[in-house]
Parts: structure tokens; sequence; C-alpha cells
């Protein structure tokens, strides 16, 4: 983990914390997706939702248009395209810096066609083609772990010692990423929170975060998962997704003391008051 401001490098500018922590916010062209699927599915919606998070704070707005929840079912490359790039164009053109959320590279070369920056890969780039398109666009990277896929992670995930399999595994894909011609300084890694883990590995992973980076970035994605529904619910507390707001920011500031460089949010505004105080809180150091 990094000790103190990192750069990111990006196909046209580079992100720093320098000033703060990063923060991403989501939004989903799909139809099923756990918290708000369905909200955004229209690219007028999704574009005017976008531009919002722009305006709370989000440094990067990630778009992604194939639910990846447990138990999600594949998205065809043509209907995902047809979803996620006007909705890139638009929001790359009003000036915001824009993610997009997928694994298949005829998708990502599409947006980055528009004006993607980033292309956030939950299976870590394990497709070699999409290692190549984001080498030769020279994009920023998000490198994930994820254990099986959306369709079958949760069946029966396993682990020795999940934070030293995670770690490996992230540090194999960099490792992956870099000989495929992706710098270094364009790579983050992910550890997955909820992607292949039980409600145990989870908390492991989120107390064990200075041990994931290998030096690298880290992002973490805990937005109103289930994990957190589970906490709320042994509380007696509301615990649907949309109740999870306020949990999510116990865990964005906890990462936060943890030295992560992105954290990955549905509520923005929200997500950048607790990271601001944290912020200032941990830079006193």
């Amino acid at each position: 983990m990094n000790a103190g401001p990192v750069t990111w490098d990006l196909r046209t500018r580079s992100l720093t914390t320098h000033d703060h922590t990063l923060v991403m916010g989501i939004v989903n062209v799909t139809s099923d997706s756990f918290s708000d699927g369905g909200l955004w599915l229209d690219p007028n919606d999704a574009i005017r939702h976008g531009l919002v998070l722009g305006e709370l704070g989000a440094d990067i707005v990630d778009v992604g248009a194939e639910s990846t929840r447990p138990g999600a079912s594949p998205v065809d490359a043509t209907d995902e395209m047809a979803r996620v790039v006007p909705v890139v164009a638009a929001l790359a053109a009003a000036g915001l810096t824009v993610s997009v959320d997928t694994t298949k590279p005829t998708v990502a070369a599409a947006a980055i066609a528009v004006g993607a920056e980033i292309i956030n890969d939950v299976t870590g780039l394990v497709d070699p083609v999409m290692a190549e398109v984001c080498a030769d666009a020279g994009t920023g990277v998000v490198v994930m772990h994820m254990q099986g896929d959306p369709r079958t992670m949760q069946v029966d995930p396993t682990y020795d010692d999940v934070v030293a399999e995670v770690a490996e595994f992230l540090e194999r894909r960099v490792a992956a990423a870099v000989a495929a011609g992706i710098a270094p300084s364009r790579v983050v890694v992910d550890p997955g929170i909820g992607f292949g883990k039980t409600f145990e590995h989870n908390l492991a992973l989120l107390d064990g975060l200075d041990r994931v980076g290998g030096g690298h970035p880290v992002l973490v994605g805990t937005s109103r998962k289930r994990f957190l529904g589970t906490i709320l619910d042994r509380a007696g507390l509301p615990s649907a997704p949309g109740d999870r707001d306020a949990a999510t920011g116990a865990t964005v500031a906890l990462a936060i003391a943890r030295g992560v460089f992105i954290v990955r949010v549905h509520d923005v505004g929200g997500a950048v008051s607790v990271a601001r105080t944290a912020d200032a809180i941990v830079r006193v150091r």
C-alpha cells in the first residue's frame, strides 16, 4: 500500500491523491444490478445521473452495462456496447473522467474510441486481447480479483488465507498487464470485495487492505454490498441495499485509514463527505 500521495496515469490525463482520496461514482446502465437495476437503463437517464455524480464530487464516473451481481446473466457484446457508448461519449464530452466496467475487449475499444480513460475489468485482464486494447490505447486499468465468475462465484468460495491469496493473484495479474505493455503507473488493483468471497472473507480483506496492493494503488468497492446487509440485519437495523449507505461510509473511512487510493460508491455525495473527513484525520500523520 502506498504511504503517501500517488498519481494514476490515464489515456489523456493523470489523477492524483495529493489533495484527497478519489471517489468513483457508479452508473449502472443495466436492468438487473442488485442496487439500482433499471433506474438508469435509458441512456439519457444514465447521462443525467452521471452528470449529477460529477457535480456531487465524483472524480471518476464508472459506467457499466452488464451486471456482475452474484448469479447475473451475461449480456451480449452488441447490446452492452449499445448501452455504454452513448453514455460514455456524453459524459466524456462534458469533461468527466470516465471509466468503463467491462470484461469484453470489443466494448472496451468502442468506449475508448468515444472518450473512456479507464477500463475496469472484474476478471483481472485475463483475456490477453483486453490487455492489448488497454496497452495500445494507454488507458488506466483496474485489475480486480474474483474467484470464479458472476454466475458461480458465491456458490462455495474457499481460501486458506484470503488476504494472501488475493494479494498473490493481483501480483500475478499486474505482472501480466505490465508484460502486455501496460505501464505500471497506469495500474490500480481491486481486491474484489463480494466477488467470490464469504461474509468472513470480506471482513478479513477489509482488515488486511494494507497487504493487498503490492506497491500499487488500491481501489475498494464495498458500496451497498450484501455483507453490509448481513451486518445491519444482525444488528436489527434496516438492511435493504438502499439502507446501506451509512454502513458503506464506515467502510470508506476505514479503507482510507489503510491507505486506499479510490473508493467506488453509489452515494457519491455521502462518500465525498466521509472521504474528506477521513482524509483530514489520516493526513495529520
